[in-house]
């Protein structure tokens, strides 16, 4: 029953997502107790790829987006647009992974290090997109911080982007633009994630027994 299936691969999507954010606090543990990373790798882990569902905010910043252009600096755009896209990727690619968990390997309700690695190279997707946007918002935001004039212009549109219900966009903005500010220079942390994650890929598509687990020297 095809209706059925759809419905237990929607009901698996919160715990693969809770395996996905498991793993990321693994594979980067050290920049999180890193003084200078840990900031931008909390960002990274709780506003562009972790467990949380952005669905219904990136919705109203869709819908809202000529006003957004208006009250924002441009240069404040680029990180939406590249956060917009890698949101909806993420979530296309999570409902086929369900989908294939559920209908081919009977997974219920628990996503294991193992059931992720098969179901992930039954889907064939190496997820090169993904990486790249997650890498462009890095990017964006970095180019951000080196513009001074930035964050004031960004400070003055709190108020009015809270009163128009884009608070959530105001503060996913400041957050990011504060991490990437503290760090000082983001080019050693975006190529650590690009390194990290294309060598994953590649041990899972490598079927490597613990593909998750990557060599100390690889890191």
């Amino acid at each position: 029953m095809p209706q059925v299936a759809d419905r237990e691969a929607s009901a698996l999507v919160p715990a693969l997502r809770r395996w996905q954010a498991q793993r990321l606090e693994r594979t980067y543990a050290d920049l999180r107790a890193d003084e200078r990373y840990a900031q931008a790798a909390q960002f990274f882990l709780s506003d562009l790829y972790g467990d949380a569902d952005f669905a219904e905010r990136d919705r109203q910043v869709r819908k809202a987006y000529p006003l957004i252009e208006k009250a924002l600096p441009k240069a404040a755009l680029a990180p939406i647009a590249d956060a917009l896209e890698l949101h909806a990727l993420s979530a296309e690619l999570d409902e086929k992974l369900c989908a294939v968990l559920v209908g081919e390997l009977g997974v219920k309700a628990r996503v294991t290090d193992a059931l992720y690695a098969e179901g992930y190279r039954l889907c064939r997707n190496r997820a090169k997109r993904q990486i790249a946007l997650i890498i462009s918002v890095g990017k964006d935001l970095d180019r951000i911080v080196a513009k001074p004039l930035i964050y004031g212009m960004l400070k003055l549109a709190r108020r009015p982007a809270h009163s128009v219900g884009l608070g959530e966009l105001q503060d996913f903005l400041e957050r990011g633009f504060l991490a990437f500010r503290r760090m000082a220079g983001a080019e050693a942390f975006l190529q650590t994630i690009e390194r990290r994650e294309t060598l994953i890929l590649e041990r899972l598509f490598a079927g490597k027994p613990r593909p998750f687990e990557l060599p100390p020297g690889a890191k």
